[in-house]
């Protein structure tokens, strides 16, 4: 089964070739920059975070959306970008993607401290600091500011969830793979028990941003009621908004053979604002990912492919 991105891409492709054959006939069509790997280092409140960038030759010179990945525990931005393969799909279409680095130092896990309260604020601890690395990128690349996301896994994903509740301003919507709700923990014993058995119940308000989540229903690690509860909150969100958010479901199966469930709710006007993939049979792994890196599912669906396609579809307009 192709997935939703294929389709999308396949569309536009089409398009896109249709208007450049006539420049391609004459030659007229540029060489497109090479694509860069950098490394950064960031200073904000007295913290320095290391980070790595990936910049697309493509859309060069024009705004480009900006996504921040956030990695899981024990991972690092070069094997999260690997696992993820996200730097390749960014490539095709010209996205910016931050990978910020956690250290020992700050947890020795490697853990985004998304469970403690000093975390799960704007303007004090990590969601400071990662939103002002992704602004300082974002002013410094020329990125979009109506198209600037943020997704992670696990930890990465719960700080993901904090940082769309708490900075509305600056992310237009937001990917959860395998993570859990914002104010599920207020310390690591909290933590453990909201991983195991699920959160009591999210208490971190806020205004919530369009949301995608990813969870396998044999997750060990982080339990699947923690996705459910994100996509619900979500949910509570467009109705608080005003919005009608109908429900749909939908059953498949990946090309690699990976079955799901995927529930849509969509707006007043039709567009799908929060997504829940419920993945049967995985476990505490990026679907679809490669073998090159860590905590990965490479039978799907390719989450990657369709974070980047719900993203595009939700630029930021408040």
């Amino acid at each position: 089964m192709a997935s939703l991105f294929d389709e999308w891409k396949r569309r536009f492709g089409r398009l896109a070739d249709a208007l450049l054959q006539p420049v391609r006939r004459i030659g007229l069509l540029p060489t497109a920059p090479a694509d860069q790997w950098l490394d950064g280092r960031f200073e904000h409140q007295h913290r320095t975070v290391d980070y790595k960038l990936f910049v697309p030759g493509r859309g060069m010179g024009r705004p480009r959306p900006l996504l921040l990945m956030l990695h899981g525990c024990t991972q690092h931005p070069e094997d999260f970008a690997a696992g993820t393969r996200m730097n390749r799909l960014a490539a095709e279409l010209g996205f910016l993607v931050l990978y910020p680095s956690q250290t020992q130092k700050h947890n020795a896990g490697r853990c985004w401290n998304w469970f403690l309260p000093q975390h799960q604020q704007a303007g004090r601890g990590e969601p400071a600091l990662l939103a002002a690395l992704t602004q300082a990128v974002m002013h410094e690349h020329g990125a979009d500011p109506a198209r600037v996301y943020v997704a992670g896994l696990s930890a990465g994903g719960s700080m993901a969830d904090i940082l769309g509740r708490v900075h509305p301003e600056l992310f237009a919507a937001v990917g959860v793979h395998a993570g859990l709700p914002a104010g599920a923990a207020h310390d690591l014993v909290s933590a453990i028990g909201a991983m195991k058995n699920g959160p009591d119940k999210a208490t971190l308000s806020g205004p919530m941003r369009p949301t995608i989540v990813f969870h396998g229903d044999a997750d060990e690690t982080v339990h699947p009621r923690n996705g459910e509860q994100v996509a619900a909150d979500a949910v509570a969100g467009l109705l608080a908004a005003g919005e009608r958010a109908p429900a749909h479901e939908m059953r498949g199966r990946s090309e690699g053979g990976r079955a799901f469930t995927r529930w849509t709710y969509a707006d007043t006007r039709g567009r799908i604002a929060v997504e829940h993939w419920l993945l049967h049979g995985a476990g505490h792994a990026w679907a679809g990912g490669s073998a090159d890196g860590s905590f990965t599912d490479p039978a799907g669906p390719d989450a990657s492919a369709e974070m980047l396609r719900f993203f595009l579809s939700h630029p930021r307009t408040r």
